[in-house]
Parts: C-alpha cells; sequence; structure tokens
C-alpha cells in the first residue's frame, strides 16, 4: 500500500522539479550578480506609512495579477484541453466596467468598491462564458474561440467609458492597489494569499478539481460516471471570469484609471506560461495549482531580473522569450522520458545475460 503512494509522492515532486531549479537558477543568478538583490528594507512612503521594500517585494507585487489569471488558465486548460487567450482583454472589459460603476457612484466606499468588483465579475462571467460555450457546446478549438474576443475585447472596453481613460482617485483604492495604512505588506500580495487560500480549500474539501482532470482526462470515462462534461467546462469559465474581474480591478486600483489599450496588456502569453513552467500539461489532465502559481512568480522574477539588469522594455521579451522557451522544453515530456531513460538501470535480463 505504501509504494504507491510513494510513486505518487515522486511524481509530484518530479513535476515541480523544473520550476523549482529554474527558481533556484535564478536566485543563484541574482546573488551572484548583486548580494543585496533579495534584501528587503523598510522606508516611509507619500502618506508617512512604513512600508516593505525591495525587488523580493516587487516580484511578489507585480506577480499578483498573473498569479490569478494562471489559477483561471489552469482549469481552463484542464477541462478543454486547450487556452482562453481572451484574458487580458476580458480583464480590461472587466477593469472599464468596474471604473464605469466607480464613477457612477457619488462617493466611492467600501460597499461601492465591493458592488463594482461584484458588476465586473457578473459581465467577466458573461463573456467567459461566450467562449465557454463555443468550446464545450460548438468543439471549437479554445484558442479559436477565445480569439474574438481577445480582437473585440479592448474596443469593447474603450467603449464602455465612451472612449476615454478615465480615473478614479480614493484613498480606499489607493490602498487596495498600494499598502493599507498600518500594513507594510502590498495589498495585492494579501488579496493574493486570501485568494489562492480559498481556492486549495475549494478543491481539496470539495470534488471539484477531480471532476476537472476527469473530464480533461476522457470525457466519456466522465460522463459514464456520472459527471456532465459540459456543465464542468463552463464552470471553469465562469472561476476564469471572477480570476480576470478581480485582476482588472485590482489593475484599476494600482494605477488609478483604465486604460484599455495597455491593461495586463500580453497578460495572456504569460498566464499560459506560467501554467507551461508549473509542469502542467497544456494538452489538459491532471494539474497542479502550486506549479503554476510557481511558474507565474518566475516569470515576474525573470522580468524583475532583466529591469535590473537595465535591458530595454523592448529587448525584454525577446529575453524572457529565450528563457522561457528552455525551461518549458526542459520540462516537456520528451525530454523528461529522455532524461528517466538515462538515469535508468540496465533491466535485469540484460544484466544476467552480461554476467554470463
Amino acid at each position: 500500500m505504501s509504494k504507491p503512494k510513494l510513486s505518487e509522492k515522486l511524481n509530484n515532486f518530479s513535476q515541480l522539479l523544473i520550476p523549482i531549479v529554474a527558481l533556484f537558477i535564478l536566485v543563484v543568478f541574482n546573488l551572484i550578480r548583486d548580494p543585496a538583490f533579495f534584501s528587503i528594507g523598510i522606508k516611509v512612503n507619500n502618506l508617512g506609512h512604513k512600508v516593505l521594500t525591495g525587488n523580493l517585494v516587487s516580484i511578489l507585487n507585480g506577480a499578483s495579477e498573473l498569479v490569478i489569471l494562471a489559477i483561471g488558465m489552469t482549469l481552463v486548460t484542464s477541462a478543454t484541453k486547450g487556452q482562453d487567450i481572451s484574458i487580458g482583454a476580458s480583464a480590461a472589459i472587466a477593469g472599464s466596467m468596474f471604473v464605469k460603476i466607480l464613477r457612477a457612484a457619488p462617493a466611492i466606499t467600501v460597499p461601492t468598491i465591493l458592488g463594482g468588483v461584484a458588476v465586473a465579475a457578473l459581465v467577466a462571467i458573461l463573456f467567459c462564458l461566450f467562449n465557454g460555450i463555443l468550446i464545450s457546446k460548438f468543439n471549437i478549438q479554445p484558442m479559436i474561440a477565445s480569439l474574438i474576443l481577445f480582437t473585440a475585447g479592448r474596443p469593447i472596453a474603450y467603449w464602455i467609458n465612451g472612449g476615454a481613460t478615465p480615473n478614479v482617485e480614493s484613498p480606499l483604492l489607493g490602498a487596495l492597489g498600494g499598502f493599507i495604512p498600518g500594513c507594510p505588506i502590498p495589498s495585492p500580495i494579501l488579496i493574493v494569499i486570501l485568494f489562492v487560500v480559498i481556492m486549495v480549500l475549494l478543491l481539496k474539501f470539495t470534488t471539484l478539481g477531480l471532476y476537472i482532470q476527469a473530464v480533461g482526462i476522457n470525457e466519456k470515462a466522465a460522463k459514464l460516471n456520472g459527471i456532465n462534461p459540459l456543465f464542468m467546462k463552463l464552470l471553469v469559465f465562469v472561476i476564469l471570469g471572477v480570476c480576470v474581474a478581480l485582476a482588472g480591478s485590482m489593475n484599476v486600483c494600482r494605477i488609478g484609471l483604465i486604460n484599455h489599450e495597455k491593461i495586463l496588456l500580453d497578460i495572456e502569453m504569460d498566464a499560459i506560461l506560467a501554467v507551461a513552467i508549473g509542469g502542467n500539461s497544456l494538452s489538459g489532465g491532471k494539474f497542479k495549482l502550486s506549479g503554476s502559481i510557481l511558474g507565474a512568480y518566475i516569470i515576474q522574477a525573470l522580468t524583475t531580473t532583466l529591469y535590473a539588469m537595465k535591458v530595454s522594455s523592448t529587448d525584454i521579451k525577446a529575453y524572457k522569450a529565450i528563457v522561457i522557451i528552455i525551461i518549458v522544453v526542459l520540462g516537456s515530456p520528451v525530454v523528461k522520458e529522455f532524461i528517466s531513460k538515462l538515469f535508468k538501470g540496465k533491466p535485469k535480463a540484460a544484466v544476467k545475460l552480461e554476467a554470463k
């Protein structure tokens, strides 16, 4: 009975081996280049509050939206065997709705913000379900189905606010996008921790994760076991809609305005890469949420490292693409199989023949 458990643990560890090694290399490289790279300091911000500073804080803070979207992308990939490339555009729509609700309110209060996030989530869910219906009901390949919203999403976000890029200013929004007075940890980090805990508990104490993986592994077998594949596929897009709304609203709180062209631009590629770097198969099935979260932080750590090396923003995408391609290739099933063959000993039969 203990052997299957041990093999399962080894399999889980091997899935996380590539992202752990990649993160280790990044850490060692930065420590050699600058021993103080990961040092954390305390400074007084513009509002007179003591806050944590440093590259490590910047990495954890800067990856917040990506971590949330990577979680949603992981579930969609697992159930549909494909990826939604419209999450950046959907986040622009959600962010625009969030701003519209806030600007329509007489004052920005906690209930107003919660209401804005709720409306943004509802709108984002509807748009994500549009992709979900095309994929689950009409059997359109996920990347092709989401290409429609990828193209049209940002213009829709532009129309929502009448072709403007309105700003929203409030101490409450500043606290949610920056620091809560008296708390030195950036608010986005705290929001991500809360969201990750909720998702982990949801997957651990319900059959949601098991059902999603079952649909992704074998849809027909899942149906025979009483699981509704159509419902599960639509459900992952509902969850993705919540992730999109949360990420879009968080980004608005950070910068205090909505720019439909630039908000979370190219975030969909980073989210897909986070899933892949985390050791999850892009062809669906089994997934490991911790791998995708780790992958998101690796991408942000790489970006921060390149900025620290004075690499221009234009060149960063090229450098990042090269490094990420290497990581993804090393984590591919073909390479894993090749490495496992190298480390495997000779078969016992062959050893006996050689001895004779």
